[in-house]
């Protein structure tokens, strides 16, 4: 462990299992049966559409590194993280829902508590070498952009006249749902290597190391074809 760490590694690796796919998607359909059960399914639908948004600009950036090494070498960027956007999105958003009757201070103070968790778990990523800091800070950004502008539309929709879920039986259950299945494994990588090796016809997928070499490699060449030719023909 870093000396100049927050919290002891097992922990940090504790926390990102909180944003894997295994947590945040099923949490995500939840949300979504929740809204359609307190007769909000316009924002049920919206809010699936904002997941499935987020879910493939993360994918693409992911296909397209992986596929043909599409990236920024200079800030280390191969691809924005997908439990970065999945935690900036879902869990502010559970929060949202879970208190949607409650006063606008709690709510969002409640949006907030969300999204600060959702940080820490993009935090956990850096610390446990995931990923770099650009991919967690472009996956904090889009999930939060997605959350915020869910939660506004969501606000700004007249209650339902129908009884709504209680609270406590919202909170019970994303709470069983979110402790039975952390630590749940899903291939999602292995997926997306498959997907972006057959779209570019690859052997083998890009990686960041052998990324930057090449790329270092071909700096070096470019400098060496610059300098040639500011010398210009020899006698």
């Amino acid at each position: 462990m870093s000396s100049t760490s927050l919290l002891p590694t097992p922990l940090w690796f504790t926390l990102t299992g909180f944003g894997g796919v295994a947590v945040t998607i099923p949490v995500a359909l939840a949300i979504a049966a929740w809204l359609a059960a307190g007769m909000r399914l316009r924002a049920a639908v919206e809010w699936l559409a904002a997941l499935a948004l987020a879910g493939a600009l993360t994918i693409a950036t992911k296909i397209a590194f992986l596929g043909w090494g599409v990236g920024i070498r200079r800030i280390d960027f191969t691809g924005i993280s997908g439990h970065a956007v999945l935690s900036t999105l879902v869990f502010p958003v559970m929060f949202s829902v879970v208190l949607i009757n409650a006063p606008i201070v709690v709510r969002r103070a409640s949006f907030l508590v969300g999204l600060g968790f959702g940080l820490a778990i993009g935090a956990s990523r850096v610390v446990v070498r995931a990923h770099s800091i650009s991919e967690i800070v472009a996956g904090c950004a889009l999930g939060a952009l997605f959350a915020c502008v869910f939660v506004s539309r969501l606000e700004a929709r007249p209650a339902p006249s129908e009884p709504t879920p209680h609270p406590i039986l919202v909170s019970l259950s994303l709470v069983a749902l979110i402790g039975a299945l952390h630590g749940v494994h899903v291939p999602t990588q292995r997926w997306v290597t498959s997907i972006a090796l057959d779209l570019s016809g690859h052997e083998r997928p890009f990686i960041r190391a052998r990324w930057h070499r090449d790329g270092r490699a071909t700096s070096r060449l470019v400098d060496d074809l610059t300098a040639i030719h500011a010398r210009g023909p020899t006698s």
